[in-house]
């Protein structure tokens, strides 16, 4: 019986082992299936370790997102060795794993998570222990919140996790203070609208929206009210943050809100988010006043994009460059302040086509990625790019930190930054700290780093109060001098470069579809514009009748789209020249036309709401039995109705039916079709050799029925005889 005993023995110490040392180990090994925990934190304090650090708290909430009950979930945290090169930060956003070296022992959350439901994350970690001396040295960290458990019907593994990045300015009980020069730090704060939500702004009618978000934006906690209360608030309590703000402000964002004070129409019926656009747009006044403020270009467009429309000549539209490049009179009209002149953060990569506008249109720096620019020395500051444009290149590897990564196959149950926009908030935090020195010494000291969120920032007010407030903590701790984009805009540009598509907020390119249909619907805005004439009463110009129209088709190049189709890309141009043909209109008979004769010609009432005459053929189709006139131009005078006779040519007798509609001589559609009833007494051409050849026919088979029976009938008497 030794023998048994000893093999059940051996069971037991395996069993044991498996069960007691599985989680220890399994966090090395990522579940290859798709992630069953969703891990969400929800505090990180502190966000900078210094001196004064006692503990550090991480907090968040764990929730079963599989079929399957998960056993005894367990938590702890890990630290990787201090980043050293941009290699390694990288690599650590790209979310490579990180060495194992834990600060604290797994700790169990709840026994078990049966399918949807979560459990608290709670874990804190004392700086003074003998762990947390990894943490001892300035500079940047990896940490991994990592999670483990065992799925019903399999075994331990790793979960979930998030790794995100932890600068620290001095050891814990310590009081250093970093070496070298201080950086010189400037932030770009996007004020941008999320997508473009115009569905149409005719002239002299109600801006209609496409729904209500926008509204829910400008509201208490809503996007752009925290992105505006956040610096407002940063602005009040630290003078070297304010220094170091610059707004980028998005013209069209700007003028929609400003007709939302005057009121809107979403499905219908008013919109409710009047009062937040009136309050939004005062504390936005308030907050630039003295400040830098730069332009996006309209709408945020790509102007590689909107340089691909063609006109009806097939040659590029450059008008279409023009209006997304002249926002600085929007901003100055509705903020009251001048942003600086010649200044442009747009999107995408500029090609050749619209540096060129650019230049034209007077701007003579554009802020890039400056992993964008491309030359035989590294880029540190102000470069010059082909045509003499200036080059002011935004940090990259700050960019891509707060932007975040996919997430990367290798480690699939890793919570992406992308996906959790306050883990990326904190990465950028790291990185600025990272690239303006920290950890690094001199190597990086007294360089320039101009820092641009995403431009569609969406974090909550608390994360954005907490990067503004841990950056001010950062400058104070003498890492970096707060410094105005003026400050970087005055510096001379040293070497040359090229733009080339760089890491980050790239969109992707746009397919034909999208440059095809904006084309379409330029060349009809086109046509309406040729055929418009200025009322000498009324003195509105025909561009601004189809201004609204031109907007339209730059929003259409939108970079908040990302990768759009063409249906909605044009959208919007599609219902703004809707709203212009509508009020050029054929009226729809009330009752059945009569012909006096088979040439009496055809009434057609015509309505013209407009502001402006306009020229336009009257067209009739599905026309069988009638033959209409050459088409021939009339015009029609602003604001009133014209009747006109359209000579026509009854082909038969009898109810006819005719479709009757407009269009410009350009060949752009106004209006709706009409059907026309008709009732003609006119026996045409065609008629006549009809009846005369039925006749003929009538008579010749009458005749020969005759003869047969003549025939036949003599035929009977020949044979009684």
């Amino acid at each position: 019986m030794k023998r048994p005993a000893a093999f059940f023995l051996s069971l037991l110490v395996f069993a044991a082992a498996a069960l007691f040392g599985a989680p220890a180990r399994a966090q090395d090994e990522p579940s290859p299936e798709p992630p069953r925990l969703r891990l969400e934190l929800d505090q990180l304090n502190p966000r900078v370790i210094t001196g004064s650090a006692k503990t550090l708290t991480v907090s968040g909430t764990v929730t079963n997102i599989g079929d399957r009950r998960i056993a005894r979930p367990q938590v702890r945290l890990q630290v990787g060795e201090r980043l050293t090169s941009d290699r390694e930060l990288k690599g650590v956003l790209a979310g490579e794993p990180i060495q194992d070296n834990p600060l604290t022992d797994f700790t169990t959350l709840t026994e078990s998570l049966e399918p949807g439901q979560s459990a608290r994350l709670d874990v804190t970690v004392p700086l003074t222990g003998q762990r947390a001396g990894q943490l001892s040295r300035t500079g940047v960290y990896p940490m991994l919140v990592n999670v483990n458990g065992t799925p019903e019907f399999g075994g331990p593994a790793r979960l979930a996790a998030v790794s995100l990045l932890m600068p620290v300015l001095s050891g814990p009980a310590r009081s250093e203070t970093p070496s070298g020069k201080r950086a010189d730090v400037s932030v770009l704060w996007p004020i941008t609208d999320s997508a473009p939500h115009v569905l149409s702004a005719p002239y002299g009618g109600p801006l209609t929206l496409t729904d209500d978000t926008l509204a829910t934006e400008l509201d208490v906690n809503g996007r752009l009210y925290s992105l505006v209360a956040a610096a407002r608030a940063a602005e009040q309590s630290n003078q070297r943050v304010a220094d170091s703000l610059c707004f980028a402000v998005d013209p069209d964002l700007l003028r929609t809100v400003d007709a939302m004070t005057r009121g809107y129409v979403v499905a219908g019926a008013p919109g409710k988010g009047t009062q937040a656009a009136k309050d939004w747009m005062i504390a936005l006044q308030q907050l630039v006043n003295g400040h830098c403020v730069i332009a996006l270009p309209f709408a945020d467009a790509d102007l590689t994009t909107l340089g691909k429309v063609r006109s009806a000549s097939g040659t590029p539209d450059s008008g279409l460059l023009s209006t997304a490049l002249s926002g600085e009179a929007t901003i100055h009209r509705l903020l009251g302040t001048d942003p600086r002149k010649g200044v442009l953060w747009p999107g995408g990569t500029p090609d050749d086509q619209a540096l060129t506008a650019m230049s034209a249109a007077g701007v003579h720096t554009v802020l890039t990625d400056g992993s964008k620019l491309q030359s035989d020395s590294p880029v540190t500051g102000a470069t010059t790019l082909p045509g003499g444009l200036r080059a002011q290149p935004i940090d990259g590897l700050i960019a891509s930190a707060m932007v975040g990564s996919e997430p990367n196959p290798q480690t699939p149950t890793t919570v992406s930054a992308a996906t959790q926009p306050a883990i990326a908030s904190q990465n950028g935090l790291a990185a600025i700290a990272f690239e303006a020195g920290l950890g690094r010494g001199s190597e990086g000291a007294g360089s320039q780093l101009l820092v641009a969120p995403p431009r569609r920032w969406d974090v909550p007010q608390g994360e954005l109060s907490a990067f503004l407030d841990h950056l001010g903590q950062l400058l104070a701790g003498g890492l970096g001098t707060g410094a105005p984009l003026t400050q970087l805009l005055d510096s001379d540009a040293s070497g040359s470069a090229s733009l080339a598509a760089g890491t980050h907020d790239q969109p992707a390119s746009p397919g034909g579809d999208v440059t095809e249909t904006l084309s379409n619907l330029d060349g009809q805005a086109a046509g309406l514009l040729s055929a418009m004439r200025m009322d000498a009463t009324r003195r509105v110009q025909p561009e601004d009748i189809v201004a609204p129209v031109r907007d339209a088709l730059v929003r259409g190049a939108s970079t908040a789209f990302g990768t759009p189709s063409g249906s909605a890309a044009g959208s919007n141009a599609h219902a703004e020249l809707a709203a212009i043909r509508d009020q050029v209109t054929v009226e729809q008979p009330k009752q059945t036309i009569a012909l006096a004769s088979g040439s009496s010609p055809l009434p057609v009432f015509v309505s013209n709401e407009l502001p402006v005459g306009i020229t336009a053929q009257i067209a009739l189709k599905n026309n069988v039995g009638i033959r209409p006139e050459q088409a021939q131009n009339w015009f029609f005078p602003a604001k009133g109705g014209k009747n006109e006779l359209i000579q026509i040519e009854a082909l038969r007798a009898g109810r006819l039916s005719v479709d009757v509609s407009l269009t410009t001589p350009a060949g752009t559609e106004l209006g709706t079709t009409a059907r026309f009833e008709l009732t003609s007494t006119e026996y045409g051409p065609i008629t006549i050799i009809i009846t005369v050849v039925a006749g003929c026919a009538l008579l010749l088979l009458a005749s020969r029925r005759i003869y047969r029976r003549v025939k036949e009938s003599r035929a009977a008497r020949t044979e009684t005889r």
